[in-house]
């Protein structure tokens, strides 16, 4: 069984009381964290002990998605401990050369198209088109796949790469009419335009920006892809 919990699901920055971009997946025995933005150790301290991870897989360094890197190192070097991290390179960020530098940290650089195993889990790194270097990932374990985006624009290679997906977790906040080409991620609605066409189970827009309203984002992407919804803070989703 696989089981995600929705602990950040805000970007750029944070509504009251929440939190950016953070999502831990249960995966039998196995516990993945993907991205660690501001607020999200905490949220994932109140489930379980961040150390116990199988892995940290960051989508990328921007502040939005690791900014609690910062204060998970000091808890991991206050207990004595290490943990494996995922990533693409970014020599230009303070958060990746942290990481690269702090022995607390086990650091791998992945790249799109790369596939490993953690904890007998397939894991695939898919391409994101973002201002920096930036990826997505799949994650399968017994039958079923879970599929991250991150912050991406459409891509062509993203229909293949997110192909029948029981979950696709989507990075699209953007109504229609305020999308465009400048936009740093896709929208609502191109979201929902993959998700159909991946043959996804279901869709979570997440990365949700305060300025837009919930409502319109969700009904652009239901027109679209009617089993979609939008990510809440705390929830848990079983896959």
């Amino acid at each position: 069984m696989m089981r995600l919990h929705l602990l950040g699901v805000n970007g750029p920055y944070p509504e009251s009381r929440g939190a950016t971009s953070g999502y831990l997946l249960e995966a039998g025995d196995s516990l993945f964290q993907f991205d660690l933005g501001s607020g999200v150790l905490s949220a994932l301290t109140a489930l379980t002990a961040p150390e116990s991870l199988t892995a940290l897989l960051l989508t990328h360094w921007h502040f939005d998605h690791a900014a609690d890197i910062g204060v998970l190192e000091y808890r991991l070097e206050a207990l004595g401990k290490t943990m494996p991290v995922y990533g693409p390179a970014d020599p230009d960020s303070p958060l990746y050369r942290l990481v690269c530098e702090k022995p607390c940290f086990e650091f791998h650089v992945v790249t799109a198209g790369d596939v490993f195993s953690l904890a007998g889990k397939e894991i695939r790194v898919n391409a994101a088109l973002h201002p920096v270097p930036a990826v997505g990932y799949t994650l399968t374990f017994e039958g079923k796949t879970f599929g991250y985006t991150g912050d991406t624009k459409p891509l062509p290679s993203l229909a293949a790469d997110y192909r029948g997906c029981a979950l696709l977790l989507a990075d699209a906040p953007f109504p229609r009419d305020v999308w465009n080409e400048n936009r740093p991620i896709q929208s609502a609605e191109q979201a929902a335009r993959l998700a159909a066409e991946t043959g996804a189970g279901s869709l979570v827009i997440t990365h949700i920006n305060p300025l837009f309203p919930r409502r319109t984002i969700l009904e652009e992407a239901r027109a679209v892809f009617l089993r979609t919804q939008l990510a809440e803070a705390g929830a848990v989703i079983d896959l």
